[in-house]
Order: C-alpha cells, then structure tokens, then sequence
C-alpha cells in the first residue's frame, strides 16, 4: 500500500512531461529558423527602403545645384568690333545693333564729291522761273523718299476738291506697322480734314497722312493710285508710289522729280501756307496738343520759305525739299540722303551762301563799255 501512492505520483509525473514535451514539438526547427530569418528581413527592408533612398536623394540634389550656381562669363562681338562683357545668362544679353545703312550709302552715292562739300548724297537746285539748273549731283539717282511722300498726298487730297471741315476719326488702321513710329494722335482723336492736312505737311504726322488716304472717295487703293496718276500727269517718270506717308521704302523718286512736284505744289497757296506752318495747335478731348514745324528753317529770319517738307527713314536717309527765295530768285532746292540730323539743313544753308555770293559778284562786275 505504502508503494502504490509513490508510483501513481511517479507516473503522473512521467505523464505531465510527456504532454509538455509533445506541445513543443508542434513547433518545428524550420519554422523556428523560420520566424527568426522573417524578422531579420523585415528589420533589413526597413533600414534599406528608408534610410539609403532619402541620403542619395539629399546628394543628388546637392550636386544639381551646385552646378547651375556659378554665373558664365559671356562675349558678344558686333560689327564695330567692340567687345561686351556680361555675367547674365545669354538670353539677357543686349546686343547693339549697327545702324541700317540707306539706299544710297548701298549704290555708293556719298562717294561723289561736290564743290560744296554737302553730307547730302543727292541735291539739285533750280531756278522756278527759269527752270536753269545751278547746282547738281546725282539728280537722276531714284532713292526712297520716306515723307516727302506727303506732299503728294496734300497735293491730291487738294486738286480733288473735298471738304477741308469734314471731320475724321483716327482708327486702328492707322496705326504703323512698317516701322512702328509714335503718334500724338491716339486711336479715336477726332480733327477735320483740314486739320490732318495741316499736321501731315506742317510735322509729318503719319497717322494724319494715312487717315487723309484711308478715308478718300473709293478707299486707300484709289487714293494711291490717283497719287500714281498725278505724278504721270506731271512727268514725273522716276516715281512711285504705294501708300501716302512715306513710311514705306517702296515710295521712290528722283531729285528731278521731285523738283518739278515741288513745283506744281508751290502754286497751291493751302500747301504753301499748311507746311510752312512754325507751328498748330489741336484739341482732343480734354487736352490741348502742340504740334510744331519738322523743319526749323522756317522760323530762321535769314529764310524766305514758300513751301518746305521733310522726311526720314533709314532706307531714304535725311531728306528735305523747299521752295525759297535766295537773293532775288525763287530756287527750289531738293536734299536727298543726307547724314547726321542736321545735314540736310547745313547743306540748305550752305546753298543759301553760296547762290547769295554768286549774285555778289555778278552784281559786283564792272559793265562792259557800250558801243
């Protein structure tokens, strides 16, 4: 009896580590090493995913940037061979462009000496009465005439008759868009006719010349060709035209034509009046604008101007016609392609000395004895 209970508690021991024993052995060596090898690799993924892609990231970009820092040192050469240096980017560089050289700079006409050294590469002057020629170089030369194109223009608009009170509105289609030049006169400004004539020929109002043709009986292609015609009827055969400001380098003419337009013009007293004009003043809308003469010789007491006009473009160079009366005699005088701002006037004034001396010395001659 004493054996029994000591071997029951013998075998439940034996019993109870064999149920531990076979509890254990539910979990395999591989699914151990298993679960271990897991857990190491989701660790690794973690520090790869992380930590290695934000560093490379964080260098690349250092690296970018580094390189578009530092500024380049840029040089330009233009044709007068002089050398700019800059520290912007290229597409901020300015670069100086060279002056367009005109028509007759081109054919090579400032070549030709004078006795009167003029900077203009055409001149002619001719005595209105007599029609004899005092003084000329290159007079057959056809140039553009820039707005010396505008005397044409008052010329036709007046032969034609129409009503100088009728009034006319500035629109977008006067608006340069050859050379983009400025204007005083905005988009709506409402003048008479009259008074566009007076602004075209007296200041060389482009927007007033194109609204003079622009708004013509039959529209702008009439009004050139009626601009066409009449330098037909005068024989002026050297001469076209194509649109009545003379912003267009395809209005060209030679120096004798435009003598014998000169001419014809100076017998109609509204242009002689219009373009010799020192200066006008107009009203639009709540302002009151000046507008002053292109062509300050006709404020010079030495001058007696009957009828004058201007124009430039780089194509025609400084160019300038006048009727005026030198010493006695009504000359017209015609300027084409002058150089520098103030050449065409220089040389008018030197004309000017220069016919006065000759009726000096003529004057000056002992009369020849009679008989």
């Amino acid at each position: 009896m004493f054996f029994r209970p000591f071997a029951l508690k013998s075998l439940c021991a034996v019993v109870t580590a064999l149920v531990f024993i076979g509890g254990l052995g539910q979990f395999s060596p591989a699914q151990a090493a298993s679960g271990s090898s897991a857990k190491v690799k989701k660790n690794t993924v973690k520090k790869t995913t992380v930590k290695k892609p934000v560093a490379s990231v964080k260098k690349t970009t250092t690296r970018k940037v580094a390189r578009s820092t530092p500024p380049r040192r840029v040089k330009v050469t233009i044709a007068s061979d002089k050398v700019h240096s800059t520290k912007a980017r290229p597409s901020m560089v300015r670069v100086a462009v060279p002056p367009q050289v005109s028509v007759g700079q081109r054919l090579g006409l400032h070549d030709s000496n004078d006795p009167l050294d003029l900077s203009s590469s055409v001149a002619l002057v001719v005595d209105q009465e007599t029609n004899q020629i005092l003084f000329s170089k290159n007079d057959s030369a056809v140039l553009p005439i820039a707005s010396l194109t505008k005397l044409m223009t008052g010329l036709v608009i007046v032969d034609a008759g129409l009503d100088m009170n009728e009034s006319i509105t500035i629109t977008a289609d006067d608006i340069d868009t050859m050379k983009g030049s400025r204007s005083r006169l905005a988009v709506g400004t409402t003048l008479t006719r009259g008074e566009l004539m007076h602004l075209s020929l007296m200041s060389s109002e482009n927007r007033a010349a194109h609204a003079l043709g622009r708004t013509f009986p039959g529209g702008l292609r009439e009004f050139v060709r009626r601009m066409n015609g009449k330098a037909e009827e005068l024989g002026m055969h050297d001469t076209r035209y194509v649109e009545p400001t003379g912003l267009s380098s395809d209005n060209r003419s030679s120096a004798r034509d435009l003598a014998t337009l000169v001419s014809a013009s100076a017998g109609r007293p509204v242009l002689r009046d219009l373009s010799t004009s020192p200066g006008y003043e107009v009203d639009v809308g709540r302002r009151t604008l000046q507008f002053n003469n292109s062509n300050r010789l006709v404020k010079n007491p030495d001058w007696e101007i009957g009828l004058q006009k201007t124009g430039y473009i780089s194509e025609a160079g400084r160019c300038l016609v006048m009727q005026a009366r030198v010493a006695g005699r009504d000359l017209i005088m015609v300027f084409l392609d002058a150089s520098g701002k103030i050449g065409r006037l220089q040389d008018a004034e030197r004309v000017r000395r220069w016919v006065e001396k000759q009726a000096d010395l003529l004057s000056d001659e002992p009369r020849r004895p009679q008989g």
